[in-house]
């Protein structure tokens, strides 16, 4: 195999892919997948897209990016960001974690996946692929944010063992879930001894639930609309 590929898959059609480390190099593919994913309906709504400079920012060194390649074209990707722990958005703050535990927090940053592609499961297996090489020597915490009825990018951060612990207005009062996974702990939901279920709109209800110490571990759907679990 080369080196500088991780893995191999097939996806349900059988087309085979590849998953490699991105760098630099590959910037100009990632601004254009982020562009065409921009265009769609889905990305118009919930994608917070970065910039050029975020994107250095990260392959250089602050983070680390994969992506899955079909006939050496970028079809996916995924990043983890390291955050600047001055940052005045930094989520150590909204999830109540002591500053000196934020050095110890990676995000789970932006995931992409071409309209073409989507339904392989690509975006939850490049998550859990980052989430294997995040040293726990220095990390504890993996942490993101994810705007409400997005429910893709819900499901996936839960099935990685995320949480919902927060709901704030992010980014220049965009509404958000923020979510975290503390990986000295395994992600056991069987221990929790009380669980209530809320319907996604009820923002106001989810609040009061998360600053009374619970948490969100499942969301599912009933009657067309979505409903989030919530346990403590």
């Amino acid at each position: 195999m080369n080196r500088q590929i991780i893995d191999r898959g097939r996806l349900r059609s059988g087309q085979s892919f590849y998953l490699k480390k991105l760098t630099v190099n590959h910037l100009r593919d990632i601004l254009k997948l982020q562009h065409v994913v921009e265009q769609t309906v889905e990305g118009a709504s919930f994608l917070q897209p970065l910039t050029t400079e975020e994107y250095n920012y990260i392959l250089s060194g602050n983070g680390s990016m994969i992506g899955i390649f079909i006939h050496d074209q970028l079809v996916a990707f995924r990043a983890m960001l390291i955050p600047n722990s001055k940052d005045p958005e930094h989520l150590g703050r909204d999830l109540g974690l002591l500053e000196t535990e934020w050095s110890k927090i990676i995000y789970s940053e932006i995931s992409i996946v071409h309209p073409t592609y989507r339904g392989n499961r690509l975006q939850n297996y490049m998550g859990k692929q980052l989430f294997k090489q995040v040293d726990k020597r220095i990390f504890r915490y993996i942490a993101t944010t994810v705007a409400p009825f997005n429910i893709p990018s819900i499901k996936d951060k839960l099935a990685l063992g995320m949480k919902i612990s927060a709901l704030k207005a992010k980014y220049n009062g965009k509404l958000r879930y923020i979510l975290i996974r503390d990986l000295h702990i395994s992600p056991d939901y069987n221990n929790y001894t009380t669980t209530q279920i809320v319907n996604m709109q009820d923002i106001n209800l989810q609040k009061n639930l998360l600053e009374a110490g619970y948490c969100g571990i499942a969301i599912q759907k009933k009657n067309g609309n979505y409903d989030v679990t919530y346990a403590k």
